[in-house]
């Protein structure tokens, strides 16, 4: 027969459990506050740790010795220095197709030149505004471009990485310009097309028009998160992985790793797409933190409009739920395909 064991008697037998275990009521007070404090004190460490990665990524990315791309794992990629105008000196990174990798290792600058005519596909890619060209993302898409079995040519404009020079949106075109022409003499009738990222879709735009009036084209455009023109997009145009702590305060990374800081940007790419004729995709993520998708969708509008074509201009988006945010496309495992159904496209 069970004992039945009124309240009274709960709270003697609780309170000798505890004598017994040597702890005190009062010693569990102190336990919990014990705990809640050092949770509290973990959790702040957290949000410190988070919000100086962004420092600490900018810090790592300036101590990369930009000449030695084998250094971080580059080892089909040559480093080089051009010279757009006087004075000026822009660092390029060249990546041959990852199917000759194995013949380039120890090759020097003459044979990569010389590699630039093997009728390989050719992309230039603009990066974004902040860090330089070994910045994981800019890292990750040469990759992807790479493995397709492309030439790739990541820039750091004038004023950017080890780059001389004063950065304008005047000087960041001639330094495109000068690229693409280097380039040409290069590579003879072999596709070249320009990758331009978020600051580097104006780039990319401006840079197609000035080449119009010059009588020449690139032969396809991609644009990634792509802004509609920098006027709108000025203080936006900040790029690190951990950029979701800075969301309210937007102008932390503006005013401490934007070379282009207090410099009158246009690079209007809405008004640049109805001039242009050139093949064109647009590539976006829906959950884009610094460029909403809806400026994808007024870019393609534009676009479409000006060309009078559901072939020549692409839009890929991206689902929100993969998270891929300003930076993130080059992790999605369908971008190869994506890529090289784009450039057939401008074969036919």
């Amino acid at each position: 027969m069970k004992k039945r064991i009124n309240k009274s008697e709960r709270k003697f037998l609780s309170a000798g459990r505890l004598q017994q275990s040597g702890q005190k009521p009062k010693d569990l007070n102190v336990h919990a506050r014990s705990q809640w404090r050092w949770t509290n004190m973990f959790l702040l460490s957290l949000c410190i740790f988070s919000a100086s990665i962004p420092f600490l990524l900018h810090i790592f990315s300036a101590s990369i010795d930009l000449s030695r791309p084998s250094d971080i794992g580059l080892n089909h990629t040559i480093n080089m220095y051009l010279t757009p105008e006087q004075g000026v000196r822009v660092g390029v990174w060249h990546t041959v197709p990852e199917h000759r990798w194995k013949e380039a290792q120890g090759k020097d600058l003459d044979w990569y030149e010389k590699a630039l005519g093997d009728g390989s596909p050719i992309f230039i890619y603009l990066h974004g505004n902040g860090g330089n060209r070994s910045a994981l993302h800019r890292i990750g898409i040469a990759n992807v471009l790479s493995a397709v079995g492309y030439h790739v040519l990541v820039m750091d404009y004038r004023g950017f990485g080890d780059s001389t020079g004063e950065p304008t949106e005047a000087g960041l075109c001639t330094d495109v310009l000068y690229l693409y022409h280097w380039v040409k003499a290069r590579s003879g009738n072999s596709l070249v097309c320009v990758w331009g990222h978020s600051l580097g879709s104006g780039v990319a735009s401006t840079t197609a028009v000035k080449l119009l009036e010059q009588g020449k084209e690139f032969n396809g455009i991609i644009l990634e998160g792509a802004f509609l023109n920098a006027r709108m997009e000025t203080n936006k145009l900040t790029e690190h992985p951990f950029t979701w702590f800075y969301r309210k305060f937007p102008y932390i990374q503006y005013l401490l790793f934007n070379p282009l800081k207090n410099k009158d940007l246009n690079l209007p790419t809405d008004e640049n797409l109805q001039k242009i004729r050139t093949p064109l995709m647009i590539l976006h993520a829906e959950d884009d933190h610094l460029v909403p998708f809806t400026s994808a969708q007024e870019i393609y509008r534009i676009a479409k409009k000006a060309q009078n074509s559901d072939e020549r201009v692409k839009l890929v988006r991206f689902d929100g739920s993969l998270g891929y945010l300003h930076n993130g496309l080059y992790k999605d495992p369908g971008l190869p395909n994506i890529i090289r159904e784009f450039v057939q496209s401008l074969m036919i």
